[in-house]
């Protein structure tokens, strides 16, 4: 193994830290004293000399200032002129690529958390046109619904809103949405998201409701769909049953609950003879935290494999108590007794299996239910171990009822009112009086063992923000057991998961999930397209039906359901029914509408280049829930395929202290604001979009994300670094034509062969990146990139033979090359995520542009030389060279500090290293003579001297010992490239150029000497190509370049 293998292990592009290493300094006294004094700032006829004209500054009309809030626009129109969007995504050569967008609900202003998704499906979108794939994007909005209808009510009069019709409704709630998507459309396009703005999905659009229809046509014609009475989620405060998915869980809900005794009158069969005894007088231990539903209660659920008993209570708690012998499970007798504050004797055990049959009578009614055999749902975690059970009101109670037959009793109205049924409780409420009452009642008939709050997850309806109760209605559902396991098979065969750990949410969900109530009691929706009997109620519904339905929806829109009459409505093979049917009056689950969006878009626009199953579905990590998995439901129960290949998941927005978001709190972050500016810019300055996307490109939107002023400054940091970056490429090809000056690779300097490797692995690593959605990773490289590689290294080297060099001196033609590569390649990786910043570059191209837009050029692929061209030694070199380019600024910055030099090129450098090998490759590269290689134009001082001994380099005013770290160091630094090394740094020797400004002994000497004394050779060789004089030699005047 050669000796400079330590060295190949930092071939990379960081440059290494020297914090690691241990350091010996010796700096001489008499040196460190007055030498360089003043010569930190450059001297007033050092700035714009007689040769100040001689010298290739960079030119462009690429400004630093961004002016976001007028380019960006100005960018935008360029687009939308050219239609570069729209000749990409028709007319690339590759295949189609469509990532499909979930639909946004059209009811106010966009929010960060929209910002974020946009943008990350622009970021894919664009990168895949720039690989020539055909990207098509067709946006999408949510237009149905409750809370459109309620924010048209709550903008009406009382007297209006009482009067008005369903067809005034539905006509001001689509002209609210609509208003509201147009709105919306302008915000996401002004975050430079290319799509499919002027033909976009709208859920209210007639093709769309009908391509809905179908999808619930073969759902119903598949046997999917029934209509059937069972508990279901229900809002009071809407009026409506809702989706697992309308829900949310807020935290610290209180609810009242209750421990109650209900007393035996029957032991069962099953119950032994001789324990029997023992259940005379006992009542049963129950415990709900819904005191409301205790007047529906028809049953007592046990877990057949837990253990009862019979205990014995007594003491001053259990005194008003109607029966003091309570069966409960024999796990939860302490907490009975600690909850009650009674003593209790256990008299005998039971099992769970021994006591199904046993009647017990309900307190408040004169009726008499069984205990039953539940499930593995009653545990010993909480309660009593025995279940109150009321089938109209819970699922688990639902299934348990069905299974003994038991009634389905729910005495709750729409509004959450007992009804009669409910008896001396009728037309209380049941989340308010109705539960208080219940509770009074039974503890005056002394069943009430306890009263308490108890803090949990409730469910609240996630539009009106109140919460729910669980009542059984008639509604319409879409059977989830006649397809879960083909939905299974999908998820684990069919679909790629992004992060991996989505495919156990959507998993859980989809095993456990109840059959989907799909019906809602709203107006302002996709009817379901059923007609009743209207003495039996029983529905007529068919393929006939069906298709005529679709076909009128189709022509004439949704509200021909509610306009039409119902002999219109039927089908010629039934009209004859028309006057014993009424028509429904139910309309779809909004997440059944886009659920459906696979079949409206995918599927309807198949020939504009869509595909079904989508390449990419996107949304945030709580769509597991919701619209990933109404679209597979619906897919799979038509289909029998998932709607898409991958999903892709998000984490929410926090501010920058992690906090959630509340206009209460004032910490929203509105991305208009973040573009625009705020009314006071110096506290919300106006960033533009592209520092916005930048800092979705910086986060880790895997988890959650934060924002703030601070993050947005800090972002705004980088996109300036980036730009002037960029500006000082394009100016510095300003005379560069890439057909006439282009260097080829095998003439290039190996400084410049190693910067076209490092572009190489660069844009390699940013297309891996771009290819599995980190886009986090590619901030990290462009910055990294363009922060160490480019400004702190290769430019700053690159700016002597840029602006000193004659105009075709093959040194700066070689160099000019290099940076036109990075430029273009640059501007590949940039473009998805700060596309105007990108297009604003191309478009300042100081020669012909290849295409009109960036987007247009495509990829800059790296040619396969540029990554094979370099040896490892060779590259390890490099990473040798750029350690110790690190270590000789720290000591010039010791001398500097010290006054005993001004700029880098008052300095000479000297040095040793001690690996022998590395030490003549160093000699060989500062010998090459090619003014690009050598280590003084690296260092930029003006003389670099390798010696062979440490003691010499020691002799310098100041120097430094650098050796490698200790092998528990290895955690502060990594192992160093270039082993044990000693830097020098004292006064260059000769004068000093007045067009460089390097000290030499070629200043005055040399061709040129007479006219230009105080040049050295070097720039005496440019001055005369030029044929500048002095403006002494032309009479007075300025100096002339001829």
């Amino acid at each position: 193994m050669l000796p400079l293998a330590r060295a190949m292990r930092l071939a990379s592009p960081l440059l290494a830290p020297l914090a690691g290493r241990r350091m010996a300094v010796s700096v001489s006294a008499e040196q460190a004293g007055g030498k360089g004094k003043g010569k930190g700032k450059k001297a007033k006829d050092d700035e714009g000399g007689p040769y100040s004209k001689t010298v290739q500054l960079p030119i462009t009309g690429f400004n630093m200032r961004a002016d976001s809030a007028k380019r960006e626009p100005e960018i935008q129109s360029f687009w939308a002129e050219s239609q570069t969007y729209e000749a990409l995504s028709q007319r690339n050569p590759g295949a189609p690529f469509t990532l499909h967008d979930g639909p946004p609900y059209a009811n106010g202003d966009l929010h960060i958390g929209h910002a974020l998704n946009k943008v990350l499906k622009d970021f894919i979108n664009r990168y895949q046109l720039l690989q020539g794939r055909r990207a098509r994007f067709v946006p999408g909005w949510d237009t149905h619904g409750l809370p459109i209808e309620l924010k048209v009510l709550q903008g009406l009069p009382q007297s209006e809103r009482r009067d008005l019709s369903v067809a005034g409704l539905r006509a001001k709630a689509k002209e609210f949405a609509l208003k509201t998507v147009d709105s919306q459309r302008k915000q996401f396009k002004r975050y430079g998201v290319w799509g499919d703005w002027d033909t976009p999905y709208i859920t209210l659009q007639p093709e769309y409701e009908a391509a809905q229809l179908e999808v619930f046509g073969k759902m119903f014609l598949n046997g999917h769909i029934y209509r059937g009475r069972k508990p279901v989620h229900w809002s009071p405060s809407s009026r409506t049953a809702l989706a697992e998915a309308e829900l949310e869980y807020p935290e610290g809900h209180k609810s009242t609950s209750i421990y109650v005794q209900l007393p035996l009158v029957k032991t069962g069969p099953k119950v032994p003879a001789e324990l029997a005894p023992h259940l005379e007088g006992a009542a049963v231990a129950v415990w709900t935290t819904t005191p409301w539903t205790i007047p529906a209660n028809l049953a007592v659920g046990v877990n057949e494999r837990l253990e009862y008993c019979v205990v014995q209570a007594s003491g001053d708690a259990a005194s008003s108590w109607k029966c003091s012998k309570l069966l409960v499970a024999i796990a939860l007798v302490d907490t009975l007794a600690q909850k009650t504050g009674a003593a209790m004797e256990v008299l005998c055990t039971f099992t769970g299996a021994q006591l199904e049959g046993c009647l017990y009578k309900h307190p408040l009614f004169d009726r008499e239910s069984p205990i039953v055999i539940g499930g593995e749902y009653i545990t010993t975690d909480a309660g009593t171990g025995l279940v109150h059970t009321a089938p109209g009101h819970g699922q688990e109670d639902y299934l348990v009822g069905q299974r003994y037959g038991l009634e389905l009793l729910s005495p709750v109205d729409d509004a959450g009112n007992f009804t009669e049924e409910a008896g001396q409780f009728a037309g209380m409420n049941v989340q308010g009086d109705g539960n208080k009452a219940v509770v009074a009642a039974l503890a005056e008939s002394g069943a009430l063992l306890k009263e308490e709050l108890y803090e949990h997850k409730y469910p609240y309806d996630w539009r009106t923000k109140k919460p729910t109760i669980f009542r059984a209605t008639s509604q319409w559902f879409a059977s989830v057991e006649g397809f879960r396991a083909a939905a299974l098979e999908q998820i684990r065969g069919a679909v790629s998961w992004v992060p991996a750990s989505g495919i156990n949410r959507i998993t859980g969900m989809t095993e456990g999930r109840s059959d989907w109530c799909i019906s809602r009691q709203r107006k302002w929706g996709v009817p379901i397209p059923v007609f009743y009997h209207i003495e039996s109620g029983e529905p007529l519904l068919d393929a006939a039906t069906l298709a005529h339905a679709t076909a009128i929806v189709r022509e004439h829109g949704t509200d021909a359901w509610f306009n039409l009459p119902i002999k219109e409505l039927l089908p010629e093979c039934h009209k004859d029914k028309a006057a014993t049917h009424r028509k429904g009056e139910d309309t779809m689950d909004v997440w059944f509408d886009s659920g459906s969006s696979w079949a409206g878009v995918l599927q309807a626009r198949k020939d504009s280049g869509l595909t079904y199953p989508a390449d990419l579905y996107l949304e945030g990590s709580d769509q597991h829930r919701g619209w990933f998995q109404s679209s597979l439901l619906t897919s799979v129960a038509a289909n029998g395929i998932a709607p898409y290949k991958q999903v892709l998941t998000h984490g929410f927005v926090l501010d920058e202290k992690g906090t959630k978001m509340s206009k209460s709190l004032g910490n929203v972050v509105d991305p208009s604001i973040v573009i625009d500016g705020g009314k006071d810019q110096k506290k919300d300055p106006a960033y533009g979009a592209d520092v916005l996307r930048l800092w979705v490109a910086s986060s880790d939107y895997s988890s959650d994300i934060m924002i703030g002023p601070g993050i947005l400054k800090q972002t705004a940091e980088v996109y300036r670094k980036i730009r002037g970056t960029l500006r000082f490429l394009i100016g510095n090809l300003h005379d560069y034509d890439p057909s006439k000056d282009a260097v080829p690779y095998e003439q290039l300097p190996q400084l410049d062969r190693y910067m076209l490797s490092r572009l190489a692995s660069v844009t390699t690593e940013a297309k891996g990146y771009y290819e599995t959605y980190q886009f986090s990773k590619i901030f990290q490289v462009l910055q990294r990139f363009v922060a160490a590689e480019l400004s702190s290294f290769y430019l700053d080297a690159a700016k002597d033979r840029l602006y000193i060099r004659g105009a075709d001196d093959a040194a700066r033609r070689s160099c000019q090359t290099v940076l036109d590569h990075v430029l273009r390649s640059l501007l590949s990786v940039t473009a998805p995520v700060a596309p105007h910043l990108a297009e604003d570059a191309w478009l300042n191209l100081p020669y012909a542009r290849p295409a009109d837009s960036v987007f247009q050029a495509g990829w800059t692929h790296a040619p396969e030389q540029w990554s094979t061209g370099l040896s490892q030694e060779d590259l390890a070199l490099w990473a040798a060279v750029i350690e110790l380019r690190e270590a000789v600024n720290g000591t010039l910055e010791k001398a500097r500090n010290e006054k005993a030099v001004g700029s880098s090129l008052d300095a000479r450098v000297t040095l040793h290293v001690a690996d022998a090998e590395l030490a003549a490759r160093l000699q060989a590269l500062n010998a090459s003579e090619n003014g690009v290689d050598e280590l003084r134009y690296l260092f930029i001082v003006s003389q670099t001297d390798l010696v062979p001994d440490a003691a010499t380099v020691r002799l310098a005013p100041f120097s430094e010992t650098f050796s490698a770290p200790a092998a528990d160091a290895s955690a502060l630094a990594p192992a160093g490239a270039v082993g044990e090394f000693t830097v020098g740094v004292s006064r260059a020797a000769g004068a000093k150029c007045a067009r460089c400004w390097n000290y030499c002994a070629s200043v005055g000497a040399g061709a040129g000497a007479d006219a230009h004394p105080e040049l050295c050779e070097r720039c005496a060789t440019v001055i005369a190509g030029l044929g500048f004089t002095l403006p002494a030699a032309a009479g007075g005047k300025e100096a002339v370049a001829a």
